[in-house]
């Protein structure tokens, strides 16, 4: 067995760390009762306060709504109890979120952008000085954070960043001049972790400098933008003419800021795909109810056997997800120090799962959905911005794939220097080496599943030996041309998505068939089983399609529209 530092990256060597997949992590009994208790009591006060029609037609969430959160102790989930907060860990965190989705998207992002990218630069990199000043007052709800990173010419690429921070006359105060868009919570938000470059070399990679800044005069937002969905959001630009910043203000050390950066962001996955887990079991639920209630040619449609097919995908999936948002919780609360392939992978399953979801609860709700007066077309609205928060799937793929091959890449040191130089800027964490050799003694084994998982257990050793050989077969293959091999790193992500999601539904059904038995786990049994089945059907397919594709084709396809400019035949005329 392989000493790791992180789950995924081991499997692109072939190693399965044990330890990192079972026991499917658990909470304390004091801490579960306390999320419980916390949740009854948010559960309650939605019921009463909140009217999510009301938000989604005002685009804002009024501020007895606002008070009300902030007295339920939501803003400071994560600060620790010595500064006003209630500690919880990221499990906990995760769960609450979840409920919060569940109940109103718009509740949930800005509860989560403050406490996750607003609060996690101070939490995780803030001094005792700091923290002392800001996170009473954050814990309370009587000051709101925000995360300024992104701006129009700078989403994933750093190099894009503008916003500039040049040392004034003094030598230790920073003037900063730029401008934020897109930031959760910036409208309404009292401190900000703004992101700047401190390097003046135009088109290189900067080296960014993460600052704590309070609103001030000189630090301006603009309003809310509307929104296709989650409307009570508050999304804004954040615009820094002049800001002048001591150095007590710099999070993190100078020119680190993409440390920074990238650490937040990792945490802020696992709680948007917390999020996702509560909208879809709400939308499964209206869907549950909506096939037992509507009637077609004398019989409930939840009898019909495409609608069973949908639900039973619904089903699956959720199970998948909600599983493997656990299970990087859990490596988050101590398992592992390098879980960001991992919290990648949540996002990115989790969007894609709420996206199919919605779209498939709103085909069995028919008309009803289509019209404002159901919740269902709000829902679908809400899950389409998933898709692009916290990085873009299409980013976080290329991420996954690079960031898993960048190991297995070092023995050919121009290969691992051009994997490398992409991925700098939207999510390297760390290099990750394994501490012991791979066993010679043949493949390894997930020998702590549960004896009644034989099948899926067998599928996930056996496609693990895939990921590496098909990574070993790229890398020789390409080169240093990894790096722009793009349709190749969506196939290694795509079975490093499917490969977590096989460990992650064995580890918890493990868990479950060793408390309750076969029968007693019957459910968790078949779900495992069918998200297993369809994975392989997956996975199989990617495998095939690294030698025969079609990828030169539609590049040149796609080549001939751009200069064409757009779709240029008519049938007609």
């Amino acid at each position: 067995m392989a000493e790791a530092q992180s789950l995924l990256k081991s499997l692109f060597y072939g190693a399965i760390p044990e330890s990192m997949v079972f026991p499917y992590p658990e909470v304390s009994r004091e801490e579960r009762e306390h999320t419980a208790l916390l949740l009854e009591s948010v559960r309650k006060f939605v019921a009463k306060e909140v009217d999510s029609a009301r938000i989604d037609r005002d685009a804002k969430i009024p501020e007895a709504v606002m008070k009300g959160l902030a007295a339920q102790g939501l803003f400071g989930l994560r600060v620790p109890a010595r500064f006003g907060g209630k500690g919880l860990s990221t499990t906990s965190y995760a769960r609450v979120l979840e409920e919060l989705s569940s109940l109103d998207s718009s509740i949930a992002l800005t509860v989560g952008a403050h406490g996750t990218l607003g609060l996690g630069p101070l939490l995780l990199f803030g001094t005792e000085g700091q923290q002392r000043k800001h996170l009473p007052r954050l814990a309370s709800g009587e000051h709101l954070a925000a995360f300024a990173l992104t701006e129009a010419s700078a989403g994933s690429d750093a190099a894009g960043i503008t916003t500039r921070a040049r040392v004034v006359g003094d030598g230790i105060t920073v003037q900063l001049d730029g401008e934020k868009c897109w930031i959760a919570n910036a409208p309404i938000a009292d401190v900000f972790t703004v992101f700047a470059r401190t390097t003046d070399d135009e088109g290189a990679r900067p080296r960014l400098t993460a600052y704590l800044i309070d609103r001030s005069k000189s630090l301006k937002t603009g309003p809310a933008e509307p929104t296709l969905g989650v409307r009570g959001l508050a999304l804004g630009s954040v615009v820094l003419d002049g800001v002048r910043v001591a150095a007590e203000n710099v999070l993190g050390e100078v020119g680190r800021g993409h440390r920074v950066a990238v650490e937040v962001l990792n945490d802020a996955r696992i709680t948007l795909s917390a999020s996702c887990v509560g909208a879809c079991k709400r939308l499964v639920k209206l869907t549950v109810d909506r096939c037992q209630k509507r009637r077609a040619f004398g019989r409930a449609i939840g009898e019909f056997g495409l609608i069973k097919d949908k639900i039973a995908r619904m089903m699956t999936d959720l199970y998948a997800l909600e599983s493997m948002t656990y299970l990087t919780a859990g490596l988050a609360d101590g398992r592992s120090a390098d879980y960001s392939i991992e919290s990648a992978i949540c996002k990115v399953f989790a969007s894609e799962t709420l996206w199919r979801v919605a779209h498939e609860a709103m085909q069995v709700a028919g008309g009803q959905g289509f019209v404002q007066k159901q919740a269902w077309e709000r829902l679908l609205r809400d899950a389409r911005a998933m898709l692009v928060f916290e990085g873009t799937n299409e980013i976080l793929r290329a991420f996954i794939a690079l960031a898993g091959m960048q190991g297995p890449g070092q023995r050919i040191t121009d290969v691992a220097r051009a994997i490398r130089e992409p991925i700098k800027g939207f999510g390297l964490l760390s290099d990750f080496a394994l501490q012991k050799a791979r066993s010679a003694l043949g493949r390894e084994r997930l020998d702590k599943a549960h004896p009644a998982l034989r099948r899926e257990t067998v599928l996930f050793e056996q496609y693990t030996e895939q990921l590496t050989r098909q990574v070993d077969k790229v890398l020789r293959r390409h080169g240093t041309e990894i790096a722009e091999m793009q349709y190749t790193q969506r196939r290694i992500a795509d079975l490093a998505i499917d490969l977590f999601g096989v460990a992650s539904t064995v580890s918890r059904t493990t868990r479950a068939l060793e408390k309750k038995g076969e029968e007693g786990a019957r459910r968790e049994l078949d779900l495992c089983s069918a998200f297993a089945n369809a994975a392989e059907k997956r996975m199989k397919g990617i495998v095939a399609s690294f030698d025969e594709n079609d990828d030169e084709l539609l590049k040149g396809i796609a080549t001939r529209a751009y200069g064409d400019g757009g779709y240029p035949f008519d049938a007609v005329t």
